[in-house]
């Protein structure tokens, strides 16, 4: 990531960086995935585990399928929504679960349809002030007491700005997320409970240690 400060980071311009940029770099996304486990592997394992019969699982951001798509149980109604279409271009030679091209902020399914929602490095692209609204849809279409698991910055401050050589791939990639207390908020007035959380390294970051995210989960009021 680049040090631009939080306000160069225009929203159009953002959203058009994040899905250009992972279009342009699939292939080359898809050989940094798939050259070691992610972190989060068991974290996902935890959270899939045990599901009830025709469960339904919403992966918002579901790039090419991994972590979460391939791990989904056999019987679980798994669909995955992205902003790429060259991410899901991938996703579709990896995974039998229902692709959708999409925006997180107008997910396109009914109110109350899924039994849990992972957002894992997604929600970390969207435009800052688009947050709240990303968390309003994950609890409109989560049934009442319904699951979520996201990522968010592990620090006070949060950051928003752009890399144009995201992972010397040559193409530009944008940032925006909130101090992790901010995101706790913002969960909480969209109207979750945090229920556990854990911090993970990054196995895909060009920042020299690389770098931590927050592991959140949380569940939906049930009233």
């Amino acid at each position: 990531m680049s040090d631009e400060p939080a306000d160069a980071v225009d929203p159009h311009a953002q959203r058009v960086a994040v899905r250009e940029g992972y279009d342009a770099m699939a292939d080359d996304y898809r050989r940094e995935r798939d050259a070691s486990t992610p972190p989060e592997a068991p974290l996902v394992e935890s959270f899939l585990s045990d599901p009830e019969p025709g469960a339904r699982l919403l992966d918002a951001g579901c790039g090419q399928e991994t972590p979460v798509l391939t791990r989904a149980a056999a019987g679980v109604d798994a669909v995955g929504i992205d902003l790429s279409a060259g991410q899901l271009d991938i996703a579709a030679e990896r995974t039998g679960a229902a692709l959708v091209r999409g925006d997180l902020t107008r997910l396109p399914l009914a109110d109350g349809v899924v039994d849990a929602v992972t957002a894992l490095h997604s929600v970390i692209h969207v435009p800052l002030a688009e947050h709240p609204v990303v968390y309003r849809e994950f609890a409109r279409v989560l049934r009442p007491g319904g699951r979520l698991y996201v990522t968010a910055a592990t620090d006070e401050d949060g950051w928003a700005g752009a890399n144009p050589d995201w992972l010397d791939s040559g193409e530009l990639m944008a940032w925006s997320f909130p101090g992790i207390d901010e995101t706790r908020e913002r969960l909480r007035a969209a109207g979750f409970e945090v229920t556990a959380e854990r911090t993970l390294g990054d196995t895909v970051s060009d920042d020299a240690d690389g770098g931590s995210w927050m592991h959140l989960f949380a569940r939906l009021e049930s009233t």
